[in-house]
């Protein structure tokens, strides 16, 4: 058998064994999603609108469903639906993905049916913003073409496993995806109970480090590595722990901050319970408690406050 041979059979071998799995997000088709359980059927966070979503499945049937688990931040949701007959597929060896690793595509046609394209992947430990803004780490870049519609549809092995959750196009026929590793596992199976994430913020909107040296430049003021507050979010963490715009952000939790990517991490680090957050105010130094309003009752230019995060981080 010729290698084109081997390919047309494989492709045809993927089809009939996952085909029945992938399923179409949205009644115009937003995006596409993959059967992961009886009953459930896993899709990105960016396809799903609302509490509800329907299905399409690749024999015609359509279903709404619910969403019972979502995750914005790693652009993951869990919907609960009618998935009847449609056999969940098994998880494949994705901690074996590496580049020139053959790989299937697979994702809902809005005309009913299954595409499936192939391709390799072409690197790993490739990072992208979800829909909340935060970096996720550790995608897969691959080849397999993917048409409009395809985000949350699959990578597939030769024998129809998954190996990873298709979520963004990056042109010039390049695209990335979310290993289905145990991490990824673990976490579709909280959201499938219904456990949707809720990482801790601050509740700030920042400026970046190089716009902050710019203003304090401008005012006569040092250069300080940081993030400027650029507005406080009322009832936060932040704002009851006395962090006030125009304060520039220095260190969370003991790390040094100077970008929103290193803030976000560092306040998942402090959470949950209390942490440090140091600041300038002008010329003073402060160092101030978030989750702990008591700890800042009085502060200083010694202590003062922090804890959430919306906007920029």
């Amino acid at each position: 058998m010729s290698a084109l041979e081997e390919i047309q059979s494989a492709i045809a071998r993927t089809t009939t064994a996952a085909g029945p799995a992938i399923v179409g997000i949205g009644r115009r088709q937003r995006g596409s999603g993959v059967v992961i359980a009886a009953g459930l059927v896993l899709t990105n966070a960016h396809n799903v609108r609302g509490p509800e979503a329907m299905i399409s499945f690749a024999d015609g049937r359509r279903v709404v469903g619910s969403v019972v688990g979502i995750d914005v931040d790693g652009d993951l949701a869990v919907i609960k639906a009618d998935t009847a007959s449609a056999t969940p597929l098994a998880w494949g060896a994705a901690d074996q993905l590496q580049p020139g690793s053959v790989i299937f595509g697979a994702a809902a046609s809005p005309s009913g049916g299954t595409r499936v394209t192939f391709g390799t992947i072409s690197a790993v430990a490739r990072a992208f913003r979800g829909p909340g803004g935060r970096r996720i780490d550790g995608s897969v870049e691959h080849t397999a073409p993917l048409a409009p519609g395809s985000s949350g549809g699959a990578l597939l092995d030769a024998e129809g496993r998954l190996l990873a959750i298709n979520t963004n196009r990056l042109g010039e026929g390049f695209y990335l995806a979310r290993p289905a590793d145990a991490a990824l596992k673990a976490r579709v199976e909280s959201l499938g109970r219904g456990e949707s994430a809720e990482r801790p913020r601050l509740g700030v909107a920042i400026a970046p480090s190089h716009v902050a040296r710019r203003l304090r430049r401008s005012v006569g003021l040092p250069d300080r590595e940081g993030l400027l507050v650029r507005g406080v979010e009322e009832g936060s963490p932040a704002d009851l722990a006395g962090i006030q715009q125009g304060d520039l952000i220095v260190s969370v939790a003991g790390r040094a901050v100077s970008d929103a990517d290193a803030l976000l991490e560092a306040i998942a680090a402090g959470a949950p319970g209390a942490y440090e957050v140091q600041l300038v105010r002008g010329a003073d130094d402060l160092t101030v408690t978030v989750g702990d309003p008591a700890a800042n009752d009085g502060a200083s230019s010694d202590t003062a406050a922090g804890g959430r995060t919306p906007g920029d981080a």
